[in-house]
């Protein structure tokens, strides 16, 4: 007489996160697209951190940013949201894994800061120009097009 068995596999942490990291990896766009995607993400991480600070004026207060916020009228909570934002998607630009969604994030952020500095700022001496943060957001929501199927593993990976 024949025996069927149950067999259950045990689906550990880890077992999950290597399954992402393969998934992910598997996801990889070209060689060539993968590597210009690499060169516009450093280059814009290194942009971020010279221009932007990478958030660090908005977490340290400078007056520039304290003001800036509070003609806003949202209050500093949205100061901190925003720098942290910031530092987080630049840091996430360099990590592989996170690149997709650290650029995706990014453009979320530039977006609201044109949309922000189109309305409330635009006549005061504190909003940076539409046009610039606009071109950051275009940027970085291409940057987060071409690693669109690694933002979707990684959903999948969350998902599990």
């Amino acid at each position: 007489m024949k025996q069927a068995t149950k067999e259950t596999a045990v689906i550990t942490p880890t077992a999950r996160v290597t399954a992402a990291r393969l998934a992910i990896r598997a996801a990889r766009p070209r060689r060539l697209t993968s590597t210009l995607l690499w060169a516009a993400q450093i280059l814009m991480a290194a942009v971020f951190v010279l221009i932007a600070g990478a958030g660090m004026g908005k977490l340290t207060g400078t007056h520039f940013e304290v003001q800036q916020f509070r003609l806003i009228g949202a209050g500093q909570w949205l100061r901190y949201l925003v720098g942290t934002a910031e530092l987080a998607g630049t840091i996430g630009l360099l990590t592989p894994w996170l690149a997709g969604l650290a650029a995706a994030g990014l453009a979320a952020v530039m977006a609201g800061a044109t949309i922000f500095n189109a309305t409330v700022l635009h006549n005061t001496a504190y909003g940076a120009p539409p046009l610039m943060t606009a071109l950051l957001c275009a940027v970085f929501a291409l940057l987060a097009y071409g690693r669109r199927q690694q933002i979707k593993a990684l959903w999948a990976a969350i998902r599990r």
